[in-house]
């Protein structure tokens, strides 16, 4: 019979373990507060297990990240697929909107601690000169590319130059709506709940569709 040997299913459990332990100290403490060590105590293995496996510090994070960014990736291109099917040459910027956005605030909030603290990870890097571009970079720049060219569809007389900023703006507010910080919810009294998932996409995607629609006028 075909299938992972013994060995091999345990290696990954291991490997398993040791990405789970680092999301939830690299949510907590950030990329710079954490170390090998710390990810080795609190997946409860050797440190030298951890270096055998990954090498380094910045070798778990980046495949820790990795492997959600990589399924959000494939539930985003999957929304697009179903949206271009449906809408053909008929798309809007809140079809865009939905499809691009969705996904992410379904992940972050409806899915566990593990793709809550990925969340807060991403928020946290999105706005991070020490690497962070980078990171965003690799795993999400195909994805955005896609989303913009929806855009473009949309409303073709909008400059590239006015597409890209305000996907600056966008990204932005996305990373920190998902990261569900609290801040809102003393700020406002417990009025707005910063994990009240349907609110702040509903809000956040009639902002963005209405901003758009502000920046078409004005071309």
């Amino acid at each position: 019979m075909g299938g992972r040997t013994p060995q091999a299913k345990r290696r990954q459990i291991s490997r398993g373990t040791i990405l789970d332990a680092a999301e939830r100290l690299f949510a907590a403490h950030g990329r710079d507060g954490v170390t090998l060590k710390a990810i080795a105590a609190a997946a409860d293995v050797d440190a030298a297990l951890v270096r055998y496996y990954f090498g380094d510090k910045e070798a778990v994070f980046h495949e820790m990240f990795e492997r959600r960014a990589v399924v959000l990736n494939g539930e985003r291109h999957a929304a697009m697929d179903r949206m271009e099917a449906r809408c053909g040459d008929a798309i809007t910027v809140r079809d865009a909107l939905d499809t691009f956005l969705r996904p992410m605030f379904e992940t972050a909030f409806n899915r566990g601690q593990g793709w809550a603290d990925f969340a807060a990870i991403a928020a946290t890097i999105n706005s991070s000169r020490a690497g962070g571009a980078a990171v965003m970079r690799d795993n999400f720049d195909p994805i955005v590319q896609r989303f913009i060219g929806h855009l473009r569809r949309a409303a073709p007389s909008v400059p590239d130059k006015v597409l890209y900023r305000y996907f600056d703006h966008l990204t932005g507010a996305l990373t920190h709506c998902i990261a569900q910080t609290g801040r809102i919810d003393t700020l406002s009294g417990g009025q707005v709940l910063s994990n009240d998932m349907d609110d702040a996409l509903s809000s956040l995607l009639t902002i963005f569709d209405a901003g758009f629609a502000a920046l078409q006028a004005g071309d």
